[in-house]
């Protein structure tokens, strides 16, 4: 009866050895913690070191912009010194020479009026009359090449705008403030007032009193 007990105790052992034999799995648990554990610290000073190189890359791109933006206001710069210079020799240029179209206009007026001086000793006074005749369309043409335009308002309403009341005269047949007679004509250019007209203009008559 006594061989029993070591039979139990023999199967007990080789139980034992049978929880024993996973060891050799390789996707056993044991075998894969010491691993992460030690790969752990590794990652983190990676991101770390990242995370410390992100700040000075953002500065460097700062650095950068902000000499673009050094080149580009130093070339603006230049834009505009040039463009003020330019715009310096042309206004000077307008002040020298802005009349070199009325002046080459008016030189044939005044050869005319030199070849009538010259001939007016042994001309009649026809001819000189038609001499004048002939500057004057000269001269006109020359002012309406420029763009200058006579104001002769006689007949029209007056217009201090535009004419210059030298006085008033009493009319019972034009509407009062109407400009009677033109005693100087005035002139424009380009629609705008170079010298007003001056003017008589018209008033209502005294009563009784009728012209």
């Amino acid at each position: 009866m006594l061989p029993a007990p070591h039979a139990e105790a023999g199967a007990g052992r080789s139980i034992c050895m049978t929880h024993n034999v996973p060891d050799d799995d390789p996707g056993g648990t044991p075998s894969a913690a010491p691993s992460d554990a030690d790969d752990s610290p590794n990652v983190d000073a990676s991101e770390a070191t990242a995370a410390e190189a992100e700040p000075l890359s953002e500065l460097e791109l700062a650095r950068r912009e902000a000499a673009e933006n050094l080149d580009r206001y130093m070339r603006l710069a230049a834009e505009l010194d040039n463009v003020r210079k330019r715009g310096t020799r042309e206004l000077e240029n307008a002040r020298k020479y802005g009349l070199e179209r009325l002046a080459q206009a008016l030189l044939p007026v005044r050869d005319s009026l030199e070849a009538g001086v010259a001939a007016a000793e042994n001309a009649d006074i026809d001819a000189l009359l038609e001499g004048k005749r002939a500057t004057l369309r000269l001269l006109d043409a020359a002012l309406e090449q420029e763009g200058i335009a006579e104001v002769d308002p006689e007949g029209e309403p007056f217009d201090p705008a535009r004419h210059e009341a030298m006085t008033l005269q009493s009319s019972a047949t034009a509407e009062p403030n109407t400009v009677l007679t033109v005693v100087q004509k005035g002139y424009s250019i380009h629609e705008r007032l170079l010298r007003p007209a001056r003017v008589i203009v018209s008033q209502e008559p005294p009563d009784g009193d009728a012209q």
